[in-house]
């Protein structure tokens, strides 16, 4: 099996699966969801989906939480993961949109990553679902993902995994690819146990053909 045959393969499964994939983060806007993003960094969309709506109900804009104190923040996101850097990163990025962007959320991957807490994951998943645009950010789900199944080869790092998926991934599925693979790594190829007989794409994939052979 080519990459290209393996990858249309895989495209085609989920087209047909999830259609309509997306974050599972709970958000109403760019600003919401960037802060979203930042809580989510090596911590559950669940947690997150449960500290946001009265963190955002206390700072319902961008604007009033630039103007809150990281100890504030704090008190808020305490229950997720590193929440001293965190509240530290949202007050600094909400003061830097303020400062220099007018309080809106930037669509450019450079502009965005130099928000504090702003790394080229984060950027990846706010221009993609915002703004549509053709990339794919690489989480630990991803980067698992896409080298289990063969999509990608020899990647060491997020970066190379990512520019390998967007050889072969088509502009206008990028978005979509990116919420298939989170996903089909949260619920079905999980890191410690995949669930293979439960995954559709098993006949494409290296890993699970790797387990016939012992």
């Amino acid at each position: 099996m080519t990459k290209k045959e393996r990858y249309e393969g895989v495209i085609t499964y989920f087209q047909n699966e999830n259609p309509f994939a997306e974050t599972e983060l709970q958000y109403t806007d760019p600003y919401q969801l960037i802060v979203a993003v930042i809580l989510s960094a090596q911590c559950t969309d669940k947690r997150v989906n449960m500290i946001t709506p009265s963190l955002f109900e206390s700072y319902p804009t961008v604007f009033d939480m630039a103007k809150a104190e990281p100890d504030e923040i704090f008190q808020y996101v305490k229950s997720c993961s590193y929440p001293n850097s965190k509240a530290n990163y949202l007050a600094g990025m909400t003061r830097m949109l303020v400062k220099d962007f007018n309080g809106q959320v930037p669509a450019d991957i450079d502009l965005l990553q130099k928000l504090p807490g702003v790394g080229r994951k984060t950027a990846n998943v706010i221009t993609s679902v915002i703004y549509n645009m053709p990339n794919i950010a690489v989480d630990t789900h991803v980067f698992r993902v896409a080298a289990r199944i063969g999509l990608v080869t020899h990647a060491k790092t997020p970066l190379q995994t990512e520019m390998q998926l967007v050889r072969y991934i088509p502009e206008k599925l990028r978005p979509l690819a990116h919420h298939w693979l989170i996903l089909h790594g949260r619920y079905i190829c999980k890191a410690r146990k995949p669930e293979c007989f439960r995954c559709g794409v098993t006949v494409y994939c290296k890993y699970f053909k790797s387990l016939q052979k012992d």
